[in-house]
């Protein structure tokens, strides 16, 4: 049977489907459920001596390996040892080679969450005063790249093979046990179990490479992956691939003993399977409740059964509207979809919708958090999304629903109008012959037999053409064989006429296939929320990183940037240190404090104290700064304008007496 799809209904397939590739070729890298929310020196930092060690705070816990943590200086060269390590909670830790001269040096981090997402970034902090480096801090990104784009390709399939396999199964096994013996349906779920295992061993191999390098040469890398099976996601893929050889046998019982077996044998065996396929695909679900997000994060031990049914109810809602989708395109005439089997599957996706709600409410308010969360954080923006187009299913499955009626209430007419037409045209067939027959005087028997001597000649043709094998038995099998083809064209056409004649299936065809449409770009939005960071994490990560910039402000002396500059006039006690706090070090308004200290750190008044700022670069300044004395060696001045971010040169003039005075300066990176 050829399948034939309304133009409009095609346009709008294929558009749902471009959209579906658009949102997995502009998914960004994977974010993280983990997020940087503090780090020891911080960013941007300028420090008077090398610190011991480099430390960094995460929102939860973290995988390192060797180079999860590095430090470079500005020549691009590393100067940790090698060994980051935990420093208590989620504080991680890597110390640093002694003797580091001054300069501006590089925090590069790629750690991997506990809920399997790769975490990239990278910061810069200075010892002594700013300086050039070679490192390039841009283009820090985790999961991205040709690998990142596979590795989500990946996934969508994998997520699509398992709801067509479990979904299509549920839908032969509940809805339609005779769909057992249609090949489309066997072919649809065999092609569900091929791309689960296909896309599992494809983001096995990928996996290494996605987390680490980014690099395609890594991808066939055997330590690499022999790390990787060490980890609770390649755990997971393992654990999955095992399970997909019991359900390699659940499908062969299902299309082969069941199949074969009678309607009263079949209860038996229903049973026995409903359990074991139910235990396999709540099993296949486990395996990503177990590494993702439902693993870590708040009620891990109820997130996880509930991350479970939530899939199992999608599987069970969209594998069953691709099985329906099929079967009323292409099932064979000779096995055509009975109206009981719509409306079965019409209770099973009702149940499933209820399910997906309330686990649905149970995830958001987990992942969220917030009202607010559903607007400021990409995962809420996407829950959005993913929302309205379950909505847009269930008003198209209303519709389904409609036409389910209507067909119902067509074919529960149809037999009752038939038998007594069919009755009557037997009566009157009957009644012909045997008036016929009494009509025919015995002396005309000879001329009967001779006129059905002559017409026999005419049956047997047209008898050929109703039966192919009475021609080979005539000796001339290509004649059999053309008619053969030319018997199943006109059945295979009346078919489908009488299909295409019954308004009720086809507008409930019509129906499912733009609810199949929509439920493939659910799939991808489902693909990328599950890659994207939590919307609770986000804001806390955003609040701890607030509140650490706060506390950094408020536990004052010192600014965001720090500069301590030696200085000598040259005259009895005319040595000391100036230290500069210029805060927030941003473009714009800042605050200035002085400090000046004589060698032994005591606090000494003078008689002026100055301040200029030059970007030589830009040729901008000097910008002179005239700060009020406050206290004994504290000067200050607010809402000092910097106008650009950049290398400032910060210059101070400290005059010890009418006479002696010097200009001391060092550099400092605004912005």
């Amino acid at each position: 049977m050829t399948l034939t799809i309304a133009p409009r209904l095609r346009t709008l397939l294929l558009l749902l489907l471009a959209a579906a590739g658009l949102l997995l070729a502009t998914a960004g890298p994977a974010s993280a459920h983990a997020a940087l929310t503090g780090s020891d020196p911080r960013q941007g930092a300028v420090v008077d001596r090398a610190p011991a060690q480099v430390s960094l705070t995460f929102s939860e816990n973290v995988s390192l390996d060797d180079d999860s943590l590095r430090v470079l200086d500005p020549k691009g060269k590393r100067v940790d040892d090698g060994k980051p390590a935990g420093a208590g909670g989620t504080t991680y830790a890597v110390k640093l080679h002694a003797g580091l001269p001054d300069g501006t040096y590089t925090v590069a981090y790629q750690v991997v969450s506990a809920d399997s997402h790769p975490v990239a970034g990278a910061y810069t902090f200075s010892v002594g005063a700013p300086s050039e480096t070679s490192v390039s801090v841009g283009g820090q990104e985790a999961g991205g790249g040709p690998v990142g784009w596979l590795y989500g390709f990946g996934r969508y399939v994998s997520y699509a093979g398992f709801v067509v396999l479990t979904g299509g199964a549920a839908f032969v096994l509940a809805c339609w046990p005779r769909g057992a013996g249609a090949r489309v349906l066997q072919r649809l779920v065999v092609g569900g179990w091929l791309a689960l295992t296909g896309a599992t061993l494809l983001l096995l191999l990928l996996r290494g490479s996605y987390t680490t390098s980014g690099k395609l040469a890594d991808v066939f890398d055997l330590d690499l992956l022999g790390e990787v099976l060490q980890t609770k996601s390649g755990a997971a893929l393992v654990s999955r691939l095992l399970l997909l050889a019991a359900a390699a046998l659940f499908v062969a019982v299902l299309f082969g003993a069941y199949d074969k077996r009678e309607d009263e044998e079949k209860r038996d065996l229903t049973f026995g399977l409903a359990v074991g396929g139910t235990v396999v695909a709540a099993g296949l679900a486990a395996t990503w409740a177990m590494a993702e997000h439902a693993s870590v994060g708040l009620q891990a031990g109820l997130a996880m059964p509930v991350d479970v049914l939530h899939l199992l109810s999608m599987a069970a809602w969209l594998g069953g509207l691709t099985a329906l989708l099929t079967a009323l395109y292409r099932a064979p005439g000779e096995l055509p979809l009975p109206v009981s089997a719509v409306r079965r599957f019409s209770r099973v996706a009702f149940g499933s919708v209820v399910a997906l709600v309330v686990t649905g409410v149970y995830q958001s308010w987990r992942q969220l958090g917030s009202w607010s969360a559903f607007t400021d954080t990409r995962y809420g923006q996407l829950l959005l999304v993913k929302i309205a187009l379950v909505a847009a299913l269930v008003g198209l499955a209303y519709f389904s629903r409609r036409w389910t009626a209507r067909l119902a209430v067509s074919a529960a007419a149809v037999p009752a109008a038939a038998v007594p037409a069919a009755a009557g045209k037997r009566q009157q067939r009957q009644g012909a012959g045997s008036a016929v027959a009494a009509a025919t005087p015995r002396s005309e028997g000879a001329a009967a037999k001779a006129k059905g001597a002559g017409k026999s000649r005419v049956a047997g043709t047209a008898a050929e053409a109703a039966d192919p094998e009475r021609a080979a038995h005539a000796g001339d099998p290509e004649r059999a064989a053309q008619l053969a083809r030319q018997r199943a064209a006109v059945d295979t056409a009346r078919r489908k006429q009488q299909r295409d004649a019954d308004p009720e299936r086809h507008g409930l065809r019509r129906s499912v296939l733009a609810e199949a449409g929509v439920a493939v770009v659910l799939l991808a939005v489902t693909t990328v929320l599950t890659q994207t960071e939590p919307g609770r994490t986000e804001q806390e990560a955003q609040a701890a990183g607030a509140a650490s910039s706060s506390a950094a402000r408020s536990t004052a002396p010192s600014g965001a940037v720090t500069l301590d500059i030696p200085f000598d006039t040259a005259s009895p006690n005319g040595k000391g240190v100036v230290r500069v706090d210029i805060d927030p070090a941003r473009v714009g308004g800042n605050d200035v404090h002085l400090y000046v200290e004589r060698p032994d750190g005591t606090a000494v008044d003078i008689p002026e104290v100055k301040l200029a700022l030059t970007l030589k670069s830009k040729d901008i300044g000097p910008l002179p700064v005239a700060p009020e004395h406050i206290t004994t060696g504290h000067w200050s001045a607010s809402g000092v304008q910097i106008p650009m971010a950049g290398d400032w040169e910060v210059a101070v003039t400290v005059r010890t007496s009418d006479i002696d005075q010097v200009t001391v300066s060092k550099n400092a990176q605004i912005g």
